[in-house]
């Protein structure tokens, strides 16, 4: 099976149960728990007319321009499932458009994420199926191949795992590994409580705000 074309399984994949528990989460705040070390990069952004996208990966590495491994990752990923796309961020050609919305949408897919270039963008920002992309064209793809299927790609260095968590909101993308999930979860569950006590803080006038004028004492800032 040569490296650069080939499709292999996805052996594992993130649960069900934790995929609902993040979506109910901030990207952010999962973000905060990762040290703010990982990110998909700032040019990948929703597409769509908007809502969270949360779902087991499932990975493609195509040639810049060309989706004939898009097309198969489509008919090989389960409900659920984020097809996600490395695509070298390319921005020449469109890998997806409506029809093959229409066709992950038909098959219950939970979203994909492009590191490259859409067309079709009114129809797709018109509907709430969760699309990422670097860009926009309305020049096609080509369907030539190579391309590797359930590989690990990477984003701006945020590695993604075949089965890995990828999720999104208006903020951006991040993925989560599965050996980390359950550990970054009950961080970002705490990190999620203590923001919203500090909110109502906030809103009651209560908050104390000490600690600006401590961090500018520590950092040596002339005129306090």
């Amino acid at each position: 099976m040569p490296t650069g074309f080939r499709i292999l399984k996805r052996e594992r994949a993130i649960s069900p149960e934790l995929v609902a528990a993040f979506a109910a989460l901030p990207v952010a705040n999962i973000s905060d728990c990762m040290s703010r070390m990982t990110a998909g990069g700032p040019r990948l952004r929703p597409m769509h007319k908007g809502g969270v996208m949360a779902g087991p990966a499932f990975t493609v590495k195509s040639r810049p321009g060309d989706n004939l491994m898009v097309h198969k990752a489509i008919d090989l990923a389960a409900a659920g499932d984020v097809i996600v796309v490395d695509a070298g961020g390319d921005l020449t050609n469109a890998i997806i458009g409506e029809l093959m919305l229409a066709q992950m949408v038909k098959k219950r897919l939970g979203g994909i994420v492009i590191n490259g270039a859409i067309r079709d963008s009114a129809a797709i920002a018109g509907q709430p199926f969760p699309v990422y992309a670097a860009g926009i064209t309305h020049r096609g793809p080509y369907k030539d191949g190579p391309g590797e299927i359930n590989v690990p790609v990477a984003f701006d260095g945020m590695i993604v795992a075949p089965g890995d968590l990828i999720i999104g909101d208006e903020d951006g993308l991040l993925a989560v590994a599965i050996d980390e999930a359950e550990a970054i979860l009950a961080a970002t569950r705490a990190k999620h409580a203590a923001e919203e006590k500090q909110m109502a803080a906030i809103e009651a006038g209560t908050s104390d705000r000490s600690w600006v004028d401590a961090s500018l004492k520590r950092l040596g800032c002339e005129g306090l």
